[in-house]
This record gives C-alpha cells, structure tokens and sequence, in this order.
C-alpha cells in the first residue's frame, strides 16, 4: 500500500502532507505560453482557471551580480526581492522570486499586492506595456520546502524559469526566478507578440 502511494505521489495523482494525510490531486495539465508579451493572468484566465497568490516574503536587499547585470545595475545596488506562491483554482503550481530597482519601484510590493497583477502595478507606475527580454529554463527535482510549498512529491520535478521583463524603450524592469510544478503546468514557446 505505501508503495502504492508512493508511486501514486511521484507520478502528481495525490499528494501526501506529513500529519495530514492523503489527498487526491486531479485537474488538467494546464497550458502556459512563453512569449513576447507573457502574462500570467491572461494565460490561466483564458483557460477558465482563478489565479489567486500570496506574498511569501519580501525584502530591500543588494544585487547579486546575477541580479544586477540582468537589471542593468551595479552589483549591490538595493532590489526589492519579494517571494510569492501562486495557486490555480487553489492548486499551487508556482513559487516566485522576483526582483526590481528599489529606487525606482520603492513600493512595488505594496502595491501588487492591493491590486492583484504585476500587468496592473505596472500601468501605476505608468508603464503601459512591456515585454519578455529573455526567458531561459531547465528541470531539477524538487526542493524539500518546494515540494511542500507545492504539494508534491519530493521526488517529482520542476521547471526553474528565469526570465528578464523591459520596457518598450528596452530598460530592464525586473528579473525573476519561477519553481513551477511539472506535473501541473506545460509550455509552449511563442513568437506572437499577444
């Protein structure tokens, strides 16, 4: 029977919480497309699925020089880092860095989190589009805190994507770290530009 669960677990049918017990983890492989113009709103809603998150953590700290070079700021220039899980009709299926200049989005956090979409926080600041830079990605397993964070087995992957979004003029508006669930989301790269 563990045996059974646990290949049940691997494979993302159940889910099993340490003190709580089994549960049934159904629903459809969710599409998600990568391209010029990438919104994760726009991208779920459209599939009839609720996106709704919670803020993790977040904090001002310096640029790593990976962090700085992709922003196009000098390494240890204060970032804003925030960290944040996002479910699809309840289900998490991601968990997110992101990073931006501090001086220049001072209470970015904030204000997602009052008006729900990153697409929207930006339009406050008067940023009306933007567009995917770069987008790089590769699979691992899962880490511990992921696999719980995520409700998956500690044995089943994840898709790490590292992506640069910017302005129309080209100014590096942030750079994030996504740990999606493999079980749950799949891509398609695209060139379209909606």
């Amino acid at each position: 029977m563990r045996r059974a669960i646990a290949e049940l677990a691997r494979e993302g049918s159940v889910s099993v919480e340490q003190g709580r017990g089994t549960f049934v983890e159904s629903g459809p492989m969710l599409e998600y497309a990568i391209g010029t113009r990438t919104r994760l709103h726009r991208n779920l809603n459209s599939q009839g699925i609720e996106v709704t998150g919670a803020l993790l953590g977040a904090e001002i700290t310096p640029a790593s020089e990976r962090v700085a070079r992709a922003l196009g700021l000098l390494p240890g220039a204060p970032v804003q880092k925030s960290r944040r899980i996002t479910y699809a009709d309840t289900l998490p299926i991601n968990i997110g860095t992101g990073y931006r200049c501090a001086k220049r989005f001072p209470d970015f956090v904030t204000r997602r989190d009052l008006i729900g979409s990153v697409t929207e926080t930006y339009k406050s600041y008067g940023i009306t589009d933007y567009l995917r830079a770069e987008t790089t990605l590769h699979s691992r397993l899962a880490r511990p805190e992921e696999a719980k964070l995520l409700r998956q087995h500690p044995q089943t992957p994840v898709i790490v994507i590292r992506a640069i979004d910017q302005s129309l003029d080209g100014t590096a508006l942030s750079f994030s770290e996504v740990i999606w669930s493999a079980l749950r989301v799949k891509f398609t790269m695209t060139n379209e530009r909606d």
